[in-house]
């Protein structure tokens, strides 16, 4: 099995990156997506949230009101480091579990939006970072996401800056550019990455 770390900054295109290499064969856990599970109604972890954040946290229907809830640890580093002491354990857990369901063969793609800013690099055999011009990463937030430039560039303040994610990068994914160019590109990727899976290398002893 290889362990791959794959992130990048917020609107670089690490999804797109990420659905490409599970069209190739991957085997993808999807850090956000579990982060979004552990929280799910009558859940512990909400449960958990709403003791912290308090009950404005809650959409009517009784589930995390995201949106509120960023507007608040975005902005603030104290809380949201509250927030990812309460996620963070429950996702490695569930990511765990995943990890060890997947053949012994496998690339295993673990995305990780938080990996360079939580020290997380160590746990994979390679990292792969998606990288975007911050003005991309901008307007990709604003005009795709509908986000307010001011929310925009607090979530990306939030974050690591592109040079601490190219700093841990084995392998870097150039996302300022045409789709079938990034296509051409992550089938680069992929094709080391398969390499090394059945070479065996990267593989902890």
């Amino acid at each position: 099995m290889l362990k791959v770390g794959l992130t990048g900054g917020i609107g670089a295109g690490k999804s797109e990156v990420s659905r490409l290499l599970v069209e190739h064969g991957a085997v993808l856990i999807d850090a956000d997506r579990i982060a979004r599970e552990v929280v799910a109604p009558g859940t512990e972890g909400l449960a958990a949230v709403v003791a912290a954040f308090g009950t404005a946290v809650l959409a009517e229907d009784g589930g995390l009101d995201r949106p509120k809830l960023g507007s608040i640890v975005f902005a603030d580093p104290e809380r949201l480091a509250a927030l990812n002491a309460i996620v963070h354990p429950l996702v490695g857990a569930r990511s765990r579990a995943l990890e060890e369901a997947a053949d012994a063969g496998a690339v295993v793609v673990h995305d990780v939006p938080l990996l360079t800013e939580n020290g997380l690099a160590p746990l994979y055999d390679l990292v792969v970072v998606v990288d975007a011009d911050p003005a991309t990463q901008l307007d990709r937030l604003t005009r795709l996401r509908g986000m307010t430039e001011q929310d925009a560039r607090a979530r990306m303040a939030a974050q690591a800056t592109r040079e601490q994610r190219r700093e841990i990068a084995d392998i870097v994914v150039d996302n300022d550019v045409p789709l079938e160019r990034l296509r051409e590109r992550v089938g680069e990727v992929w094709a080391e990455l398969a390499d090394r899976a059945r070479a065996g290398r990267g593989t902890p002893e």
